[in-house]
């Protein structure tokens, strides 16, 4: 028992100091941050959906510098090429006279990319990241490089502008861990943000762990023990998702064209894990299940022509699976 109790101390210290030294520079997004926080302890990747002018980029610098990670963002282009990611070899002349071939890595070698709007780049360009993503590894020419680690994507996509996009197809869309909208603040907090420039704040901002510490914490989850109970929720939330004759909700038949696969039941129960560490408690509950599960499912769940035309999302389809689940299960 003392054991556990000093490992839920190292996460909630961790969620504490964090939050307090983003504060410096974001105003507002506290949920935003805890989820970023979830997905990165988790080992997994974020798709983030939020207009321009959200201090995306500002959010991910002071989780980085915070956390003593490296950063480095890249703008994704129509032009942008693999090797312009994952680095290219040259040819470079040594001091013996001797001309050999030398890897210059690319942005892609950093613990924390911020692939912005990712949606703007042909797909060749971005398979060069989703493989880096997957393997964490990096091949050119036949040699292979290893990314160091922690090694974590947010890609970012603007829900305004798709002319000229190049939608991430389903099956690359599944390697992301989490899918966060940010939206607007507050009238409270936007009025905060008018008054003051945050920008210059970001040298404030102080380590408040190291990556070696960093890299033992994301290695506790794993260990944290589920119920069957718990379980069992999270996979029929997870088989509800898909249309079947025996599936009992009309609403998920009606709408739904494709449902999340059984990966999105391994992360639902890992990305749970973290929740329930950082609020201090080592036992999973259904409700941090449901806190997790519309970042999880609303990129893996295809909705059909008729929730187009009548405005259904997949959060309203998530949201019908656990009112469901909560009548049924009780």
């Amino acid at each position: 028992m003392k054991k556990d109790s000093i490992l839920i101390e190292k996460f909630t210290a961790l969620k504490k100091g964090l939050s307090k030294e983003i504060e410096k520079v974001i105003i507002g997004q506290k949920e935003v941050i805890e989820k970023l926080l979830i997905a990165l302890l988790a080992k997994g990747h974020c798709i983030i959906i939020g207009v321009p002018g959200l201090a995306k980029t500002l959010l991910v610098k002071a989780i980085a510098q915070s956390l003593d990670l490296t950063f480095n963002r890249i703008q994704f282009t129509p032009d942008l090429m693999p090797s312009d990611i994952t680095g290219s070899d040259i040819i470079e002349e040594t001091h013996t006279g001797k001309r050999e071939f030398k890897f210059i890595q690319g942005p892609i070698f950093t613990n924390i990319v911020l692939a912005d709007e990712i949606n703007r780049t042909p797909p060749k360009t971005q398979s060069a990241l989703l493989q880096a993503m997957q393997e964490k590894i990096v091949t050119i020419n036949g040699k292979t490089y290893p990314i160091d680690l922690p090694f974590f994507v947010l890609a970012t996509q603007n829900p305004i502008e798709q002319e000229g996009t190049y939608p991430l197809p389903e099956a690359q869309l599944d390697r992301f861990l989490f899918s966060i909208n940010i939206d607007y603040p507050d009238e409270k907090a936007e009025k905060e943000i008018a008054k003051k420039d945050t920008t210059e704040k970001l040298k404030l901002i102080k380590k408040i762990i190291k990556k070696k510490e960093l890299l033992e914490i994301q290695s506790i989850v794993e260990s944290v023990p589920v119920s069957d109970y718990v379980l069992d929720y999270a996979v029929k939330l997870i088989r509800l998702t898909r249309p079947e004759k025996s599936n009992p909700i009309t609403y998920v038949n009606d709408f739904v064209e494709w449902g999340a696969g059984p990966r999105a039941a391994q992360y639902l129960v890992l990305s749970a894990k973290v929740k329930t560490l950082l609020d201090g408690r080592f036992a999973l509950s259904r409700d941090d299940i449901n806190f997790v599960a519309n970042n999880i499912l609303s990129h893996r769940i295809i909705t059909n022509f008729n929730a187009e035309a009548e405005g259904i999302k997949p959060a309203n389809i998530i949201s019908e699976i656990i009112k469901y689940l909560k009548k049924s299960t009780k």
